[in-house]
């Protein structure tokens, strides 16, 4: 409970309607999530407007409400703010005591990658015996307990919330993924970040926000507004993150796996299995707080294959260093680290590859295409998910980034497919998204072979591939099942493959799987292969 007049301290309250001195038992900005003696924070969403809820709101037990225009007919107080998400973020953040100031926080952005930096961070983080929380795509892990997310990054009220039960939780270290529309939505604004990360951006919000220019605008802000005690974590391979270094207040450390401009270096690199192993080469000394590095340079053979894994593991490295994790830690947590499902993900290596992927952007295309060409196979066979709902100009931009390597890779034809019936209405492919991949194929003399189902998609792969050759599963939402198909279609062809480990793959898959795991004689507790 909080007294309403140290909450309004927080924000800035324009005019206020029908002021009393009341006592505030929670906040909301959902008229169903309302209880008795709320504050209730009126805000204007792409959909809907909180506005129209107030007065359930009240009837639900609101006692105030925060709004960005006065409401008639309601008699709770009602506080004027020139902008209710800034205004949520502040009252979140004073309701819970600023609960981020009591850990050390480390925010991650990119277009790809965030997830399996996060990951991997926070693994180093944990093996060095820290209790860690983790805020992401996939889930929010608070210590021991994981619950589902929502959203990348939850709404500021939420986000506070969890980071209170963190901090009761005596969580030291939290690493989150720190999406565009989160920048955008003021849902981080009250979280003090002790270090920030930028890997890579590419244009696959565009629509979102309306150019690339305000997309890069809103991502970059995470960097750009870091406080001055905090530091950030810059890629010099990436020039929109590079530039970054001399628009921020933060202490900058800088790396590089083509660059040897910056303090930390990625070299000797070998990708011939398509698991990356490398040399991390400390080149300037730098200083952190209490932590000093020398020139020095150590070994890193990472688990997870591709090459933007390879610059994923570069900005963990380089958090674990400024945390002072020990270097044989993060070596043995990315040695057995087992990524995230659906990037550059092995699940069949026997006679023939199979490599499943989410496709999602030409940035994602370019370096798990780049990463093909650091591999030994005979030939690929690129079974292509188109991107449904998401316009000619992501879908032609994909085309043509998948053209680019095609006479690099040696690959003159394309199997692709609709997925009609393993997506949603939200995910289905248009025909002029159809009619823009097969117009740039066409263009390339790329051969396309198109079928309206996934199965039958990779059963013409899986047909075609002999030993020594790869198959790539790429796509996003219309490829989730792929893994899956994929496998089943395997068991039918090879009866005699040990079921238990032909599925292992599977074992903790969240998208994609139509099937209860035991039907493949595996669980999500069963970690022997």
């Amino acid at each position: 409970m909080v007294k309403l007049r140290k909450l309004l301290n927080s924000i800035g309250v324009l005019e206020a309607s029908n002021e009393k001195d009341l006592i505030i038992r929670g906040i909301s900005y959902h008229s169903q999530k309302v209880g008795e003696g709320h504050l209730f924070v009126c805000i204007k969403g792409y959909k809907t407007d909180g506005h129209k809820y107030l007065s359930q709101a009240v009837e639900k037990g609101a006692v105030a409400a925060v709004v960005e225009e006065f409401q008639e007919g309601i008699d709770i107080p009602q506080y004027l703010v020139e902008n209710s998400r800034i205004a949520l973020a502040q009252l979140g953040a004073a309701f819970y005591n600023n609960p981020s100031k009591a850990m050390k926080m480390i925010g991650i952005t990119a277009t790809n990658g965030k997830t399996t930096t996060s990951y991997m961070t926070n693994a180093i983080l944990e093996n060095h015996g820290l209790k860690t929380g983790l805020i992401g795509t996939v889930s929010i892990k608070i210590d021991d307990e994981s619950i589902p997310a929502e959203l990348t990054t939850p709404e500021s009220l939420d986000l506070q919330c969890y980071l209170n039960e963190m901090v009761e939780r005596d969580v030291s270290h939290v690493t989150m993924e720190v999406s565009s529309s989160a920048l955008e939505l003021h849902r981080i604004k009250e979280v003090d970040y002790d270090i920030v990360s930028f890997n890579n951006i590419s244009r696959e919000h565009i629509d979102a926000h309306g150019s690339f220019e305000k997309y890069y605008e809103f991502k970059s802000s995470l960097v750009i507004n870091a406080k001055e005690s905090s530091i950030a974590v810059l890629n010099l391979d990436c020039p929109y993150s590079a530039v970054l270094a001399d628009h921020t207040k933060a202490q900058v450390i800088t790396f590089g796996v083509g660059s040897r401009e910056g303090h930390i270096h990625c070299k000797n690199l070998d990708l011939s299995t398509g698991r990356g192993r490398f040399t991390v080469e400390i080149l300037k000394p730098f200083k952190v707080h209490d932590i000093e590095y020398s020139p020095t340079e150590f070994d890193i053979e990472l688990s997870v294959p591709g090459l933007h894994s390879v610059y994923n593991s570069m900005v963990a490295i380089t958090i674990g260093l400024l945390c002072g994790i020990p270097i044989d830690t993060i070596q043995k947590t990315l040695r057995t680290f087992t990524g995230v499902e659906r990037r550059f993900e092995f699940i069949f290596e026997d006679d023939i590859k199979i490599i499943d992927d989410h496709f999602a952007n030409p940035g994602n295309i370019n370096v798990t295409l780049q990463t093909l060409d650091y591999m030994d196979y005979k030939n690929l066979h690129l079974v292509y998910a188109i991107r449904g709902e998401r316009g000619p100009t992501v879908n032609r931009e994909n085309s043509e980034a998948i053209v680019k390597w095609s006479s690099r890779l040696g690959f003159d034809e394309v199997i692709a497919t609709k997925s009609v019936s393993h997506v949603t209405s939200k995910d289905k492919v248009t025909d002029e998204e159809l009619h823009v991949f097969q117009e740039v194929m066409s263009e390339a003399n790329i051969k396309v072979n198109l079928y309206d189902e996934l199965t039958d998609a990779i059963a013409h792969a899986l047909s075609k591939a002999e030993e020594g050759d790869l198959i790539l599963l790429a796509g996003c939402q219309g490829m989730d099942y792929g893994a899956e198909i994929a496998l089943q279609q395997l068991h039918v062809k090879k009866a005699e493959y040990p079921v238990e480990k032909l599925f292992y793959p599977l074992r903790n898959r969240v998208a994609g799987i139509s099937n209860d795991l035991t039907v493949y004689n595996i669980s999500q507790d069963n970690e022997s292969n």
